[in-house]
């Protein structure tokens, strides 16, 4: 497989943040979080999908991990909004330059108000997408954190 470097992976060189770089095979399309921790042997408590909501005037990021469902009224209360809804898919690449499957917290085209899910600080490297379908990363929670300027917090229904 090509390891060319992703725009996630590059600020992450620059920001001198260690990870490694996890890559799948995704000609099954199968390309959805559970499948993705199974294809790289990792448990689906570690890896992490990154979902993209809206209001009116802005958007928010939350990274929960593949086998939880975002809570809504968690997520909004953790942006300090009343309501939050998805952003439909067909708009995500003109947002935030990535495509499902491939959208990685990091390296959006603004920075945009980041959560995550409070599990992530039990772990000691999480696995997020690294912008490119195929191809993960593992780094930190507190790096992750660092490098999108987010908030861990309660995000998923228990």
């Amino acid at each position: 497989m090509s390891t060319s470097k992703t725009n996630a992976m590059r600020i992450l060189d620059k920001e001198n943040i260690a990870y490694e770089i996890i890559e799948y095979d995704n000609k099954d399309g199968k390309i959805h979080g559970n499948a993705v921790a199974a294809k790289i042997n990792k448990p689906p408590e570690m890896v992490f999908k990154t979902l993209v909501t809206q209001n009116k005037h802005n958007l928010f990021i939350f990274v929960i991990p593949v086998g939880a469902e975002l809570d809504l009224k968690k997520a909004a209360k953790a942006a300090g909004e009343k309501k939050l809804d998805m952003l439909p898919v067909n708009e995500l690449q003109k947002w935030t330059g990535y495509i499902r499957g491939g959208c990685s917290p990091i390296g959006m085209k603004k920075l945009y108000p980041t959560f995550i899910d409070e599990e992530a600080m039990l772990l000691e490297t999480m696995i997020v997408s690294a912008g490119k379908i195929g191809m993960q990363v593992e780094l930190a929670p507190q790096d992750l954190v660092d490098v999108t300027q987010a908030n861990f917090t309660p995000l998923v229904h228990q």
